[in-house]
């Protein structure tokens, strides 16, 4: 990718910071409370916006993209990446582990949110990167495993006039002790077209 430029984690800033943080090498260790999530209202009835995120500006024109390990074996255990308007106006795309498989897969919060998912479980212990790219009124999801080709998540609105930032998110709803291992973070130009040449 052209102007591909990596992301030092100390540039960016926590949303909720974590329970416990540190360096490995290259890779950021995160270790997510119990409860911790982003989700608003649909189905389930409840609020939640105690997700950690590290976030750092996201603005038109450009792409993020964060690795992880998907090594994640409870109920709702998650990592991906976050783009994030406000409270009300978000998304977050990622492995998610539930019905007994890691599903790949996205939630678009425009007041209410939303979540669609496919399952992955070859992707299980495996790196895994999402791409996040904001052009014109849209934000594309890309999502990869090692270097495989990347596969279409979602296309979610975003205003060209939105003030927003993204980065590594990772959640664990139903218990303690989920450590998320993030490989990489970096900011690249948009992507050229919506589907692949």
């Amino acid at each position: 990718m052209e102007n591909r430029r990596a992301i030092e984690w100390s540039e960016a800033a926590w949303l909720n910071p974590p329970e416990a943080v540190h360096a490995d090498g290259n890779d950021l260790v995160v270790t997510a409370r119990k409860g911790s999530d982003f989700w608003r209202t649909t189905s389930y009835g409840f609020v939640h916006d105690d997700g950690h995120a590290l976030l750092t500006d996201f603005p038109p024109e450009t792409a993020i993209e964060v690795g992880f390990v998907a090594a994640f074996d409870e109920l709702y255990d998650q990592a991906g990446v976050l783009v994030r308007v406000d409270a009300e106006n978000w998304i977050k795309a990622g492995v998610e582990f539930t019905d007994g498989v890691p599903q790949l897969g996205a939630v678009v919060t425009r007041g209410l949110s939303d979540w669609s998912m496919a399952p992955v479980p070859e992707w299980a212990g495996r790196e895994v990167t999402i791409r996040v790219s904001r052009s014109g009124d849209a934000v594309t999801v890309r999502a990869r495993v090692d270097d495989e080709p990347w596969r279409m998540v979602r296309l979610a609105p975003l205003s060209p006039d939105a003030e927003a930032a993204a980065g590594a998110m990772c959640c664990a709803p139903t218990r303690s002790g989920l450590n998320v291992r993030f490989t990489s973070f970096a900011a690249t130009d948009a992507d050229a077209g919506l589907h692949a040449d």
